[in-house]
């Protein structure tokens, strides 16, 4: 009798298969996968992987966005009906009607978002560049589509530009209340704050660091400190334990109800009976693809 993991490793070379897995995601699927990371990490490894067919274990707009990037191999989803509430969280009429009034602006679109959303906008950008790619555009007017937490964080960092916000947020880290990391720093007095920018303004204020998930591993992995408060959501600490297993860490985010649907047991049945394809329409993943494209080149 295989076992879940051994029925998998020979599925997904039987179908020249990678699977790749948010740090989202629960533990045991993180540590059977090909490559684990962040949305932007991901959708790198998703466009220059060999491999004929993508299983990827996260919500639903991270397997529109690796259709997008490769759409001449098979893209998965072990659960199709993993979503991410802010992903739609923009309305279309108030993009049109800023185009329609600043002839100078950007629309810049967070990657967790709708292939539809993507399409309407001038660049794409996740956690990990959003800063570094908004300060490189010429337009001094941005949209910054659909988290307006993370919008914030960025506007804060590029004070020359002028933002505009479509109200999105992400529930499982806009809904951890300051309150909550202040108890924190209270109960372990040594220990750093490592925030992701998707949380408000009030909880980045108590932070020593802020980033995007990826940011916070290699910040405590580097840090000569031997204790961190994590504001984001805990499946990150599979990997943070991984590599620093002599340090501490205290979560303060609630789980994400939708990243913990993907089990080993629905990553095997995928493999096996192909089930859970996404398919696009070729025209949006066409216009989609143009701001995504313009991410890798600029992030």
């Amino acid at each position: 009798m295989h076992t879940t993991k051994e029925r998998i490793e020979a599925l997904k070379k039987s179908r020249n298969a990678v699977i790749l897995a948010h740090y989202y995601v629960p533990d045991e699927v993180q540590e059977l996968a090909d490559y684990v990371g962040d949305s932007f990490y991901l959708a790198k490894v998703a466009q220059q992987t060999q491999a004929d067919s993508i299983v990827f274990c996260g919500v639903h707009f991270m397997g529109e966005s690796a259709k997008i990037l490769n759409p001449e191999k098979r893209v998965f989803l072990p659960d199709p009906s993993a979503d991410c509430p802010m992903a739609h969280m923009a309305a279309e009429d108030q993009i049109g009607k800023l185009r329609a009034e600043c002839g100078d602006l950007a629309v810049v679109c967070y990657i967790n978002s709708t292939a539809r959303l993507k399409s309407l906008s001038d660049v794409c950008v996740t956690s990990s560049n959003a800063v570094k790619i908004v300060k490189s555009l010429p337009q001094k007017n941005i949209l910054f589509i659909p988290d307006q937490n993370l919008g914030s964080f960025v506007a804060a960092a590029a004070p020359e530009k002028t933002f505009y916000y479509s109200g999105g947020y992400c529930p499982v880290h806009a809904f951890l209340l300051a309150d909550d990391v202040a108890r924190e720093k209270r109960a372990h007095a040594s220990a750093l704050v490592l925030t992701h920018p998707e949380c408000t303004r009030e909880v980045r204020a108590l932070s020593d660091y802020v980033g995007s998930t990826a940011g916070i591993i290699s910040y405590a992995e580097k840090s000569d400190a031997e204790e961190f408060i994590v504001c984001t959501e805990p499946g990150v600490l599979y990997e943070l334990k991984k590599r620093c297993p002599k340090k501490k860490f205290y979560p303060v985010s609630i789980v994400c109800g939708d990243m913990k649907k993907i089990t080993p047991e629905r990553v095997a049945e995928t493999l096996e009976k192909e089930c859970g394809e996404v398919f696009l329409d070729g025209s949006l993943a066409r216009k989609a693809y143009a701001p995504l494209a313009r991410m890798l080149e600029l992030g």
